[in-house]
């Protein structure tokens, strides 16, 4: 199930579906070893924070995102086919940044798309 969860999770958000995405991390979260457990709550924070921004809620993106920058920012747990923490982390928080200072309206599509995976193709 873990194998499959990172993968399935960026297809999803690729796809601009980051809800569904965070309820396949949310599982994946509370399958895991306990290890690891903070890395995948981190990675479902996420989505979370991609959905509200797909929604229309500033103030929640930069929350949900910036939480689970600091999450997947501070695992030492490898996972494999996971992109670099520290680039998930830094594109998480550029976003919030960008939500924060400048709204939603200057946020595109393009932009909700994170890369978690190896060769994923949102910009991290």
């Amino acid at each position: 199930m873990l194998a499959d969860a990172l993968p399935l999770a960026q297809q999803l958000i690729d796809g601009g579906l980051p809800f569904h995405a965070h309820e396949v991390l949310e599982d994946a979260w509370k399958a895991a070893p306990g290890a690891q457990r903070a890395l995948w709550k981190g990675l479902a924070q996420l989505a979370v924070g991609l959905t509200h921004a797909m929604r229309g809620n500033a103030k929640g993106a930069v929350a949900l995102l910036r939480r689970g920058a600091d999450a997947v920012g501070s695992s030492a747990q490898a996972v494999p086919g996971l992109a670099d923490v520290a680039s998930i982390s830094r594109s998480a928080t550029d976003l919030a940044d960008r939500i924060e200072q400048s709204g939603l309206a200057r946020v595109g599509e393009a932009d909700l798309r994170l890369s978690l995976t190896h060769g994923s193709s949102g910009p991290a």
